[in-house]
């Protein structure tokens, strides 16, 4: 008998687990869309359209059948692969999806950077000199980091780096229109001009990034750096730590080697919910710097009733999310072999 690695049945174990959540997801984003005020055929066949062609776009579309009609319709086109089709773009929704969905993860990705390069050092600077003035900055900047609207952040980034200082481009998308997009490889724009080096736009499109990505950190810093300093703070009190420091090893390697290692997986956990977190709620920085993501794309079929779109982001996230929740398990692993590998 052929035995499983046991990191493989765990893999195999949460998939199986995401069944039903996706299903679930599935029915009440279908209840959620059908719900909303407006009637899409009306907007598709526009403010001059006679009683008769909006009936005639609504039998088109499907909508004029019953509700278990209309869903049992909608699975058979996602266990086909198809989203349907946007009305407010006219274009597949799963074209439209898989086009914004490396705009959105390439801002998500790098303020996620931008927040770990901060928030961790801060936190553990704050844990290992309580109520010195880096403890009280570390509160500071977890406090100013989730009272301030990411709008109003970014607009005061934009004013004071673009307006006054003139450091930072226009806030217009991925790209100044005087550069070409790179050849689509990851659809990250830093990353395929390195790819194809051209090293110019790779600079023109990292210098489009920084201010979006660092609003989009500044509000997600926040939670790593306040879940940092208590991870390590409860470490550090450990019996374990004082052996170590009594046994004469040097502070960096009894916080670094001991007391990081025990801390990290509080800190992993908070790190894929924020990531989830932003990049289903980063429309408001996506709106400010015209950033052509999907949290745009979903707030715009909001406004028109674009069911197909609507449903299509939803699951989108849900599908991202169930992945995430999975690379935690297995990070939890790697990083205590302990953890997560019971029969």
């Amino acid at each position: 008998m052929v035995r499983v690695p046991k990191r493989l049945r765990l893999v195999g174990y949460r998939l199986l687990q995401a069944i039903p959540v996706l299903i679930g997801i599935v029915v009440v984003s279908f209840l959620l869309t059908r719900a909303l005020p407006g009637d899409p055929a009306v907007y598709f066949a526009g403010p001059a359209a006679s009683e008769e062609s909006i009936e005639q776009i609504r039998v088109s579309m499907g909508l004029d059948r019953s509700l278990p009609v209309q869903f049992f319709a909608y699975v058979g086109d996602l266990l086909r692969g198809e989203l349907g089709q946007s009305i407010s773009t006219g274009q597949p929704v799963l074209t439209e999806l898989t086009t914004r969905l490396p705009a959105s993860l390439e801002l998500t990705g790098f303020a996620l950077l931008f927040s770990i390069a901060v928030a961790m050092p801060l936190g553990i600077l704050a844990a290992t000199r309580p109520n010195s003035w880096i403890d009280h900055l570390c509160r500071f900047v977890v406090t100013a980091g989730v009272s301030l609207p990411t709008f109003f952040t970014g607009l005061a980034l934009v004013y004071l780096f673009y307006f006054l200082l003139g450091w930072s481009p226009a806030p217009m998308g991925r790209l100044d229109i005087l550069y070409l997009s790179p050849p689509h490889v990851t659809g990250f724009y830093v990353i395929d001009a390195l790819i194809d080096g051209d090293f110019e736009t790779a600079r023109a499109a990292l210098a489009q990034l920084i201010l979006p990505a660092v609003t989009l950190g500044l509000f997600t810093l926040a939670p790593i750096a306040r879940m940092t300093r208590a991870a390590m703070l409860q470490v550090l009190e450990g019996d374990f730590i004082r052996t170590a420091r009594a046994a004469g090893l040097s502070g960096n390697k009894v916080l670094y080697t001991y007391a990081l290692r025990n801390a990290i997986l509080p800190v992993i956990t908070t790190l894929g919910m924020v990531f989830s977190f932003a990049l289903g709620a980063n429309v408001l920085v996506e709106k400010v710097f015209a950033w052509p993501g999907i949290g745009s794309y979903a707030v715009e079929a909001l406004v028109v009733s674009d069911y197909a779109a609507v449903q299509g982001f939803v699951l989108s996230m849900a599908l991202l999310f169930v992945i995430l929740n999975l690379l935690i398990d297995v990070t939890y692993t790697l990083v205590d072999p302990r953890l997560g590998m019971e029969d």
